[in-house]
């Protein structure tokens, strides 16, 4: 039998409420700290396949959580088409060459890069129970087009956005080459034993509307039809983070299964604008969680109460903060669980 998330995902409403937190694996547990310590940099923890299995699997044991995400990185798609990545501390992630001064057709591919993360997610569906839905990822191609235009992250994404307005052709064949490639990633994931695949566009929020059509919507909606058609019933979450209004247009545009809602988004607006009957995720503020108290509580009981009319999987509006205290998260975990719709 399916878990209560895979459930939701396809559309079910019951009393219960399903939950996982973006970044549910990571930095704000000891149990990470303390292996990330033992196997040294962020590139080698995920490429260690019985390591990032066990990252993957340290918030299902300590927190039950009805989700368990593959510990990996969206750059691992730049990086299998042939960019050289880098995590450098205090720096964060840096690709070369930046796709700003090198051609598109300068790289070579190294296609072999993702079969250690097929490697995870198949060390990690074996451990689960049928009850734990295992989800899958890739960054969508706006996002992950930002990093390998300026070589690293940046406040506002000038380089990748004055290329897309200056030579539209040019940025328009490194956004296909990410979709395509996009495809057989989460296909890959898929084949492996993911139950469900999100694609994170954590910076949809910077373009403006037209450009979001063109640079978000567009190539989403490709790379969803294309994994629903290979592997139809495979649920496909779409997280387009700051879409602000543009968010309902995606929703309807793009073909995903369900979409996920940044803290951003007025949970009644989502609730009455998005599709109806379509399954959504979020929408907590990460730093609400971090501060935790009775207005977390509050908070929480808003949400579920804004999206008590359709399918809903309870998270946050974006990843769980490092600092987070583990009492803070039991104390949500808590809440949602003992809430009735």
């Amino acid at each position: 039998m399916p878990g209560l998330l895979l459930d939701t995902l396809h559309g079910s409403r019951g009393d219960a409420v399903p939950m996982w937190l973006m970044r549910q694996a990571g930095r704000y547990l000891p149990e990470y700290r303390a292996l990330r310590a033992d196997k040294g940099g962020f590139l080698q923890l995920v490429y260690d396949t019985e390591a990032a299995a066990e990252v993957t699997l340290q918030p299902i044991r300590r927190f039950g959580f009805d989700g368990a995400i593959l510990f990996s990185d969206i750059l691992i798609v730049p990086y299998a088409m042939g960019q050289d990545l880098a995590f450098l501390a205090g720096e964060g992630p840096h690709l070369s060459p930046r796709l700003a001064d090198a051609a598109l057709e300068s790289l070579q591919a190294v296609p072999e890069r993702l079969t250690p993360i097929y490697a995870t997610v198949a060390r990690v569906s074996a451990a689960l129970g049928p009850e734990t839905t295992l989800l899958g990822f890739a960054g969508s191609p706006w996002t992950v087009a930002t990093y390998m235009v300026n070589g690293e992250g940046s406040k506002d994404h000038h380089a990748a956005r004055a290329m897309a307005y200056r030579d539209p052709s040019a940025f328009g064949a490194i956004i296909d080459a990410i979709a395509a490639v996009t495809v057989e990633y989460l296909v890959g994931q898929i084949d492996a034993g993911a139950e469900a695949v999100q694609l994170f566009d954590s910076w949809a929020g910077s373009l403006a509307p037209d450009a979001f059509e063109r640079w978000v919507i567009a190539p989403n909606a490709r790379i969803a039809a294309a994994v629903k058609s290979r592997c139809p019933g495979v649920p496909v979450i779409g997280f387009p983070k700051g879409a602000g209004a543009k968010l309902a247009a995606y929703a309807r545009e793009t073909g995903v299964d369900a979409v996920g809602v940044d803290e951003t988004i007025d949970p009644v607006w989502a609730a009455r604008e998005l599709p109806a009957g379509m399954p959504v995720q979020g929408n907590l503020d990460p730093l609400l969680l971090e501060a935790g108290g009775p207005a977390l509580d509050r908070r929480a009981h808003a949400i579920l109460e804004a999206f008590a009319g359709r399918p809903h999987v309870f998270n946050l509006g974006h990843g769980i903060g490092q600092h987070t205290p583990i009492a803070h998260v039991e104390q949500l975990i808590a809440t949602v669980r003992a809430w009735k719709g």
